[in-house]
């Protein structure tokens, strides 16, 4: 093959190359379709149906709420009725599933209605002490409460032995020594000193029947939630009362996510700021 021949295949290849990359530059492009990304499903959501007191334990439950619904957790809050009958039935609704949680009451009170109505419920977290204390719409100070007066107080029986325990403390009776289980009522008294008839009443209605009666002993939330000043009270128990506040479960859910969440953010220092701040006292964190 000769110089000449060979330069001529050459150059007709090229040429050849280049008009094939021309033509198929000119050709419309096929575009290949693209499959979009799948949208994320949304983080499920959790519903927690709490029923609770409406002074401080709705106030308490209102102030989380934002927090856990950030972490997926939206809190169904339902206050208690108080009237007549219902005001008990908490537990029985939060033992057949009505309500996840109840938040209501101390361990005493819950050991003694588990015992009487065999619930399977267990406490899931101590929240806030609420002081039981002595108050009067009749008189102003201790001193001024008369001899063989007559004192109402809660009728359940834990709450009763609370408030029978103040008033053997600041010398209106004295109480049987056998006594167990935080648990009594007036047929536990053994002696009358400075009180005269001690009045068992329902505990949502005591305060509404306080001029009946010299003096009558409820715990703050109740006198919260009637507009009166906590410290009004003539006397009180301590802040270092036994008797916390707890969120209540099935005993099988105590550790379920969404209730333990419950508790952690009802236990914050931000919740303990927010107690300390509203209530002055009245209320105090147990955590």
């Amino acid at each position: 093959m000769n110089k000449k021949f060979a330069f001529i295949v050459i150059l007709v290849l090229v040429l050849g190359g280049a008009w094939f990359f021309f033509e198929r530059s000119r050709a419309p492009r096929q575009e290949v379709p693209v499959t979009p990304a799948p949208t994320p499903a949304p983080a499920e959501r959790t519903k927690l149906k709490v029923i609770a007191s409406a002074v401080p334990h709705v106030e308490l439950l209102e102030f989380v709420k934002p927090e856990l619904a950030k972490q997926g957790i939206d809190l169904e809050i339902t206050p208690i009725d108080d009237s007549g009958s219902n005001a008990r039935l908490y537990n029985e609704q939060t033992d057949n599933g009505e309500f996840d949680v109840n938040f209501a009451q101390h361990v005493p009170y819950l050991n003694s209605i588990k015992k009487e109505q065999n619930y399977d419920l267990a406490p899931a977290g101590n929240i806030h002490v609420e002081p039981i204390g002595f108050y009067s719409a009749k008189h102003k100070t201790k001193e001024e409460i008369p001899d063989k007066a007559v004192i109402s107080v809660p009728n359940n029986a834990t709450n009763e032995y609370r408030a029978l325990r103040i008033l053997e403390q600041n010398g209106y009776l004295k109480l049987k020594p056998t006594i167990e289980n935080y648990s009594a009522t007036k047929q536990d008294i053994a002696e009358y000193l400075k009180a005269g008839e001690i009045v068992e009443l329902e505990a949502g209605i005591i305060v509404r029947n306080a001029q009946d009666v010299d003096g009558y002993i409820t715990n703050t939330n109740r006198i919260l939630e009637a507009g009166i000043d906590p410290s009004s009270a003539l006397f009180r128990e301590g802040g270092d009362s036994p008797y916390a506040n707890v969120l209540v479960t099935k005993t099988a859910r105590v550790n379920e996510a969404s209730i333990v969440a419950l508790k952690n953010a009802l236990t914050t220092e931000a919740v303990r700021k927010f107690i300390q701040e509203k209530y002055k006292g009245a209320v105090i964190p147990a955590f």
